[in-house]
Order: structure tokens, then sequence, then C-alpha cells
């Protein structure tokens, strides 16, 4: 799995364990600290311990460890360094505070969310053709 992959693979992962605001920044080329930066909003302590874990023992499944990881005892912020990514955990209040976006502002937002296949239009049943039996022939 590419680093890209791995990257959209742990916004999924933060949304489905009910992380909001979850945004993934490519800032491949533009920083020398890494290529990706996802980052997401828990709602308590427990919630963010919690989504921490859960990326964290995913993502081990892939191959994928932390090089780095801070903020271990913060109420607020956690931060998991992946190499190629980094992912911020953190609550609404730390989110707004430090305003990770606009320091990332020079990269580029881009969609984690799998696309949604457009379902197929419905094809209407094709009426049965069902041949007609030629009539008996009466005896006279």
């Amino acid at each position: 799995m590419n680093t890209k992959n791995i990257v959209l693979q742990t916004a999924r992962l933060a949304d489905a364990q009910k992380a909001e605001d979850v945004k993934v920044i490519d800032l491949k080329g533009l920083s020398s600290l890494c290529d990706f930066v996802v980052i997401a909003t828990a709602t308590s302590r427990p919630h963010l311990e919690a989504t921490e874990e859960n990326v964290s023992r995913e993502l081990k499944q892939f191959g994928v460890f932390k090089t780095n990881r801070d903020g271990g005892e913060s109420n607020m912020w956690r931060v998991s360094d992946y190499g190629n990514f980094m992912f911020h955990l953190m609550t609404k209040e730390a989110r707004e505070f430090y305003a990770l976006e606009k320091i990332f502002s020079f990269g580029k937002v881009i969609s984690w969310q799998k696309p949604v296949k457009p379902a197929a239009p419905k094809k209407k049943a094709a009426a049965k053709k069902t041949k007609k039996k030629p009539a008996a022939k009466k005896k006279k």
C-alpha cells in the first residue's frame, strides 16, 4: 500500500471512530516535515485515547508503525509521526487555538472519502415473449 492510500485509510479509520472534521492535507514536495498531514477532532479525552489507539492498531496490520509520538498524557492533543505523514488528533478547543489548517494552508486539502458509485439505471424488465401454440385442429 502506498503512502497516500495509507493516509486515506488513516482518515477513514478516524472517521469510523466518530472523529469529527477529518482533513487530509497533501504537502508532497512542499514540506521537509512530511508528505501528508491528517487532522481530526476528538470530542473528549476518552475519545482521543480510543481513536488514537484504534488507528495505531489498525495501521500496524498494514505494517505501518509510528516513528514518534507526542502528547501522551495530554487531554487535548496527540500527534503520531508515521514518517511520511503525521496524524494530529485534538479537541475542538486545541484545534481552534493551534489552527493547523492555517499553518499548512500552502498544502492541498484532498478528499479521503471513497467515491460513491452512482447506481446503475434500472432496466425495465423485458416482457416475456411467449410463443403461441398453434390451435389444435378440431376433428370432424
